[in-house]
This record gives C-alpha cells, sequence and structure tokens, in this order.
C-alpha cells in the first residue's frame, strides 16, 4: 500500500539530528509522499533544503501562517515573495488563528485574501489553517469567490454541514489526521457523511499525534495509523483507503 502525508513539519527542530532518517521511516511504513507546508521566514531555508535532498518524496509549498502574522507581516509577504521561482505545489500553510491571539484578525484576514489570490495566479491548491476562525475564514472565501479556489481544510474538525457549506465555495478536501484516534473525537462521526473522495490522510508532524503513540512527537511513519482509523470509522477496508486518499492527494497536489 502507498500513503502521503499531505501536512508535514518534518522540517522542524523537534527532529534536529533527524531529519533525513525521520523521513527513511515514514518510505519504510510506505509513505511515499510527504507534502510540506511553508510556516514564515524562519524555517523556510530548512524546509526547501530537506526537498531538495529528497526530489520526489517531499513536495515544498509556501506560504505565511496565520500565527506568523504580526506587525511586520507585510515585510514577510514581501519576503515569501522572493521564493516563488522554487518549485512550489500549494499555497499554504494560510488561514486564520483565533485561538493564539485575536490581537491581528484584520491582518490575517488581508494576508490570507493576498495568498488566496496569489494561489489563483499561480493556479496552485491552498492549504487552510483554521483555528476557532471557520465563520472569518468562509467570510473570506464568499469575498474571494470570483476566484478559482481549491484546497484542503487542514486538521479539519467542523461538521459535515460546514463541509458542504464550503463545497459551494470552491472545490475542497478535507485533511484528517491524529485527531481521529482520540476518544470521543467527533470527526470520527463527521468522516462517515463525507465522501472519501474528499478526504486527505496528514499527520501534522510533529503535532496532534494519534494513539498509541500520544504524548510523544508525532512523525509521517504514522499515516497508517491514522489510515486504519479512518477505515475502521467508515466501514472501509485499508486497502480501499489507501488508494482512494493517494489519488486524491496526487490530483490536488498534482504529483
Amino acid at each position: 500500500m502507498e500513503f502521503i502525508d499531505t501536512h508535514s513539519h518534518l522540517y522542524d527542530e523537534a527532529f534536529n539530528g533527524e531529519y533525513d532518517s525521520a523521513v527513511s521511516r515514514a518510505v519504510e511504513a510506505g509513505v511515499t509522499g510527504l507534502v510540506f507546508p511553508d510556516i514564515d521566514s524562519q524555517s523556510r531555508d530548512a524546509m526547501f533544503s530537506m526537498a531538495g535532498r529528497h526530489e520526489g518524496t517531499i513536495f515544498p509549498c509556501l506560504g505565511l501562517h496565520p500565527t506568523s502574522i504580526d506587525a511586520g507581516w507585510e515585510k514577510e509577504m514581501e519576503e515569501l515573495e522572493r521564493w516563488l521561482d522554487r518549485k512550489i505545489y500549494a499555497i499554504g500553510e494560510i488561514g486564520m488563528d483565533c485561538y493564539w491571539s485575536k490581537e491581528f484578525i484584520k491582518e490575517q484576514q488581508t494576508a490570507l485574501r493576498l495568498q488566496l489570490e496569489l494561489a489563483d495566479r499561480l493556479n496552485l491548491p491552498v492549504i487552510i489553517h483554521s483555528r476557532e476562525s471557520t465563520e472569518l475564514i468562509i467570510n473570506v472565501l464568499k469575498e474571494c469567490k470570483h476566484l478559482s479556489l481549491r484546497g484542503v481544510f487542514h486538521a479539519y474538525s467542523g461538521s459535515a454541514e460546514t463541509y458542504r457549506e464550503l463545497q459551494k465555495l470552491g472545490d475542497w478536501y478535507i485533511g484528517i489526521g491524529g485527531v481521529l484516534t482520540y476518544k470521543k473525537a467527533g470527526i470520527a462521526e463527521t468522516v462517515r457523511d463525507i465522501p472519501l473522495e474528499r478526504i486527505l490522510l496528514e499527520t501534522d508532524s510533529p503535532y496532534l499525534t494519534p494513539v498509541p503513540h500520544r504524548g510523544k512527537r508525532n512523525e509521517s511513519s504514522y499515516i497508517p495509523i491514522i489510515a486504519e482509523k479512518l477505515a475502521l470509522c467508515t466501514g472501509r477496508d485499508l486497502e480501499e483507503v489507501a488508494a482512494t486518499t493517494t489519488e486524491n492527494a496526487k490530483k490536488l497536489f498534482n504529483i
């Protein structure tokens, strides 16, 4: 079986000293592709450096994470544009986050709108980060409805009804990760009402580690654990989950 981790930060400092071995463990587990969402200028060089060492396995993206948006966000956007000559597979991780801070909400909205427009110009999908900000993001998507938007809502925690509302505003997939394995996770019910053809697997490593490794550092080699849980929740064979979600990822990210 073949899997693709559509959201991994293996370039994070949490993997210092074992960046390449973490990739090797993922490949050994059947995870043949890793999509690397961007955060900001502080980690961008490390991300592209890893992608260069593992061409054909790592697929880097470019974007400004909402939690990196502060008073100097415009300079960060200028820095981002200097990397547009690189081969990238999506604009992301972008979006809004009202969990950590609401101080720069208007700036987050503006940055999201600008990056959606950038994705449209480049004909690329987007990776959306949404934390306690779904309604705000939907409002931005409505403003950008004239654009040809497609992408994935990373670490999806919304309802099936919200998913259907999003589909009216673009061509959207949902990213399912380790939270699916948590006790009483609401997403375990939601995935039953969303077509498998609209689901992507992800880890968000080093975060959101699945059971039975919860409490430890997450990594891309744990994708099969998430796939097994998704198969159980939806009453499907693991082989079907692997094949369909992998094809979904290849289609969205053109890999």
